[in-house]
């Protein structure tokens, strides 16, 4: 993950639109081998409305919760897994395997991992690192991926999700 793409976006509903796409630029990838998407950020910062744009964007229709309590939240979506995970409670790394993690993590699908510092494992396996971060303008984004992945989310985001690059 060399290269990196920053949006500055103003309000809540471009960081959802912005996961949206995220979503639809990953799908392709994510139905092949399994995809892990780390999003790192204060709070406050947005991580959890872009997970729940990227849902959408895939097409959820249902009620998104955050798994700050749960921990892990798993949804399917046309055949796609895809699991949601806020490590923020997480004691310890080890916590991961009761949430049946080893069930789903080398198989096709998305995991969206909130607080990733607390798994030096999930932070290594990740194909798309996302940095959001409070700014004057709202809030913004910077995403780490491959050149190729990087190119397709460019096509992916409209100029109604930009408000600059």
């Amino acid at each position: 993950m060399s290269e990196s793409l920053t949006l500055q976006l103003s309000d809540a509903r471009r960081m959802a639109a912005a996961g949206a796409a995220l979503g639809l630029a990953l799908l392709p990838l994510a139905r092949s081998k399994p995809v892990v998407v780390v999003l790192q950020g204060p709070l406050g910062a947005g991580k959890s409305t872009l997970a729940r744009g990227l849902l959408r964007g895939l097409g959820y229709a249902g009620r998104v919760p955050s798994p700050t309590y749960t921990l892990v939240e798993p949804y399917l979506i046309d055949g796609l897994r895809v699991h949601h995970l806020d490590l923020y409670r997480l004691g310890d790394e080890t916590e991961l395997e009761f949430l049946g993690i080893s069930d789903w993590i080398d198989e096709p699908g998305l995991t969206l991992v909130e607080w990733p510092e607390r798994s030096p494992r999930l932070t290594s396996m990740a194909s798309v690192a996302v940095h959001s971060s409070l700014s004057e303008r709202g809030r913004c984004v910077e995403v780490h991926a491959s050149t190729a992945l990087l190119m397709t989310l460019s096509d992916c985001w409209s100029d109604g999700v930009k408000d600059s690059a």
